[in-house]
């Protein structure tokens, strides 16, 4: 299956520029996660209160929703700044200890991905984090030595999409622990709709909103799309983005009234024909399809699972009742099919 989804949760390294362009700046500017916000605003302003250091934050939940956003806004509202790192960049101690050391008083050290930090690594992320010291080995054998350094206080803010395989000593350690939730339709209509503005884009209502629900509940989605739009509205010589481009537009990208793309569709179509809906199991639907069931497990079900399309039961996977009337033949609103 192809990796270069338009639906992919996912951002590309071209997408990251286009992204810091759109990315909301304060909490009051930051559409969706209410409670998630509405818990930061209290809990930064508490420490702004007494001067202190916001407690250390994690933030998970799957890719798109704004963790990264949401670190950039807690520097800003804290005015702080702000470090970026990840797991997967950091291979050694020494890596960590030399970040760790050059942090300045009250800095933000946002980690991506810190599921993927080696477990030797989070042993030394615990004094950080708790103590506020390092504890450095100098030499080796023998004479080896221990020496524990004080660090500035400092926030680490911590983004996973894999909460469960985050060690639960370095979880504990987080103070201030959030999921981040898909968007529902109206929000991602609002997100559009700014981001339409920052971009220059006259966007319609009804063309906000037709985006919206093709868009997964995810506004890194929402603003892909709209990117996309922009391009088939400016060549067909549209000036506004309305119900009907947004509509045609994102059927010539193969992304249907429920979000779904051609990889969607042919897993669905793969379960309804040649297993008669279901049950298959994981394995046998990775080799029908071609891909490793890892990625059909992470990437791929997800939200399948979450609009009621497919369901995991003990003897595999089965396509729903909603699957199958979406993919039936014949012509449907909005559908390819």
């Amino acid at each position: 299956m192809e990796n270069d989804r338009i639906v992919d949760r996912e951002a590309v390294d071209q997408e990251k520029n286009f992204e810091q362009t759109l990315r909301p700046r304060l909490l009051d500017e930051f559409v969706g996660q209410a409670r998630v916000k509405d818990n930061l605003r209290v809990f930064i302003q508490a420490a702004l209160q007494r001067r202190e250091p916001l407690d250390h934050v994690l933030l998970y939940g799957p890719p798109g929703l704004g963790k990264t956003t949401l670190a950039h806004v807690i520097g800003r509202e804290m005015d702080a700044p702000v470090r970026i790192s990840s797991g997967p960049s950091i291979e050694k101690s020494g890596d960590l200890a030399a970040i760790l050391t050059t942090l300045e008083e009250g800095e933000i050290l946002f980690l991506d991905e810190i599921h993927r930090l080696g477990r030797a690594l989070e042993e030394i992320l615990y004094p950080a984090m708790e103590d506020g010291s390092l504890d450095l080995v100098i030499g080796s054998g023998p004479g080896a030595k221990t020496v524990r350094l004080d660090l500035p206080a400092f926030t680490l803010v911590g983004a996973t999409t894999r909460f469960g395989l985050l060690s639960p000593p370095l979880r504990d350690r987080f103070g201030i622990v959030h999921h981040l939730d898909y968007y529902d339709p109206g929000q991602l209509e609002r997100i559009a709709v700014r981001s339409a503005g920052i971009l220059g884009i006259d966007l319609a209502p009804a063309g906000a909103k037709e985006i919206a629900r093709r868009s997964r509940g995810t506004p890194r989605i929402a603003n892909r799309l709209l990117r996309r739009v922009r391009d088939f509205a400016q060549v067909a010589g549209n000036d506004t983005i309305d119900e009907s481009i947004a509509a045609r537009s994102l059927e010539r990208l193969e992304v249907d009234r429920y979000g779904l793309d051609h990889v969607d569709r042919r897993m669905l179509l793969a379960i309804l024909t040649r297993f008669d809906g279901g049950p298959v199991g994981l394995a046998t639907l990775a080799a029908t399809v071609g891909e490793d069931p890892g990625t059909i497990e992470e990437i791929y079900e997800p939200y399948l699972l979450q609009i009621g399309f497919l369901d995991r039961t003990p003897r595999g996977r089965r396509a729903t009742r909603r699957a199958r009337e979406h993919l039936a033949p014949g012509p449907s609103d909005g559908s390819l099919f």
